[in-house]
């Protein structure tokens, strides 16, 4: 057990540093941010400070992160999924699945923009499908101009140039989408399949 919580403990500084680089934040930046001086931070990063729970409290909530996944702790088996938002801009991110690979499912919010931006579109590898909650959202596919309301989905091969925003000055928008990296589409079946004679399921024509 002590091994175990020594294991868990070493890797912690290479994981702050790590989380620290990739949000492009200084040591100051992070003490400023915390009130954990400068030579504790460097010390905690380098393994030569053994970390508390007073340490990694404000740590995690600087970095937006679960204390969990500050400390590498293993899974515990809840099924649920404690999704961290990120916000790009005026673009929040909460993804709703666990898996690093296959379809991926995210709840997207934009919020409300005076004046509404100019649309850039990109172009990358994977498929993606957008179900809109509420709002209005602006969608560039190509050379399609289009503007989905709630309720209203748009599937497409991300290799198209494409953006998306929102429609209505002011307006916030919500909406869900399942994006593949490799491609994957969704299957919709848009009605039940009824019963042919012989009680084998048939398609409804």
């Amino acid at each position: 057990m002590t091994d175990d919580l020594d294991q868990v403990l070493t890797g912690v500084g290479p994981r702050l540093r790590a989380l620290r680089l990739r949000r492009g934040v200084t040591l100051t930046q992070l003490a400023t941010t915390t009130g954990i001086s400068l030579s504790t931070l460097s010390r905690l990063e380098s393994g030569q400070r053994r970390p508390t729970l007073e340490l990694l409290l404000p740590l995690a909530k600087a970095h937006n992160v679960a204390l969990d996944d500050l400390v590498g702790a293993p899974p515990t088996g809840d099924p649920r999924v404690h999704g961290r938002a990120t916000t790009h801009g005026y673009l929040t991110t909460v993804p709703l699945s666990r898996q690093a690979s296959g379809p991926r499912a995210f709840q997207h919010r934009i919020a409300p923009q005076d004046p509404l931006p100019e649309p850039e579109p990109k172009v990358h590898e994977g498929y993606e499908w957008m179900y809109v909650l509420s709002g209005r959202l602006r969608v560039v596919l190509g050379e399609h101009d289009l503007v989905l309301e709630a309720g209203e989905v748009a599937e497409f091969d991300t290799r198209t140039p494409h953006w998306f925003g929102p429609a209505v000055v002011g307006e916030a928008v919500e909406f869900l989408s399942l994006f593949g990296r490799q491609g994957e589409r969704m299957h919709v079946r848009a009605r039940p399949r009824r019963r042919a004679s012989g009680g084998a399921d048939a398609p409804a024509p």
